[in-house]
């Protein structure tokens, strides 16, 4: 695990960002296309908006999944991801993806899940762009993560934690607003990304990231398994590296 530590979230998001795309750039040249996971909340609109901007990206031949979507929100919920996705990636490439796999959150979660992991299992990640959450989650993996699974999508229920970061970032008026439940990437999937680039800003998330880099690999601590991932970046800022040793 390589830590790299910036002094301003604008900083941060353009380094990962800059970083992600020489990825990408580099696997698409060598076997003609790429796929990637996008994350959301407040922590990436840095990475996203200079993602966006990157020079010389073969769009046209990257493939994008994203981490989660909540289960019940319509795309025109000011919460949505897909919303948040196309408001601030994917409607603001120069050309188009070859394709964008979103996650529809409405009907049958379980059957959604089936259908969005079967399309992702055809299609290895060579580039995950992740955060972690204040409780330490990875995608809405709340803690106790479920380690084992092999599905690529689960059915989640989020935690009180989970529920209180989305309320506090300002995406729902109440907590009773927030949902209770959602769908995401598992952790094992995201594991099998080639490499993880992993943003994570902000005071509020220093004991998650000391827990992810300096504690026990735990699924109390779904971040920390992490640590057991042969090419994972974390970019932090000088308040969430603070708790660091």
């Amino acid at each position: 695990m390589q830590l790299q530590v910036f002094d301003s979230k604008q900083v941060l998001g353009a380094k990962a960002a800059s970083d992600g795309a020489a990825l990408l750039r580099k696997a698409a040249l060598l076997s003609g296309r790429a796929n990637f996971i996008v994350a959301t909340g407040a922590s990436q609109f840095e990475v996203l908006d200079s993602l966006s901007r990157q020079p010389d990206m073969p769009w046209n031949r990257l493939v994008g999944f994203h981490l989660d979507e909540y289960a019940g929100l319509e795309i025109t919920h000011p919460a949505s991801f897909r919303l948040y996705l196309w408001q601030r990636f994917v409607s603001r490439l120069p050309i188009p993806l070859r394709a964008f796999h979103f996650i529809e959150g409405e009907g049958d979660l379980r059957a959604e899940c089936q259908r969005v992991g079967a399309i992702l299992r055809q299609h290895p990640i060579d580039v995950a762009f992740v955060g972690i959450g204040e409780n330490g989650h990875l995608a809405f993996n709340d803690p106790p993560a479920d380690f084992e699974t092999d599905e690529p999508y689960l059915v989640v229920q989020l935690d009180e934690a989970c529920r209180r970061q989305q309320l506090g970032e300002g995406w729902f008026p109440t907590f009773e607003h927030v949902p209770t439940h959602a769908i995401s990437m598992s952790i094992r999937q995201i594991m099998k990304s080639k490499a993880v680039v992993c943003v994570v800003p902000d005071k509020r998330k220093a004991a998650a990231v000391r827990d992810a880099v300096q504690g026990p690999v735990s699924p109390a601590a779904p971040a920390s398994i992490l640590q057991q991932h042969p090419n994972v970046t974390l970019y932090l800022d000088r308040d969430s590296a603070s708790f660091l040793e």
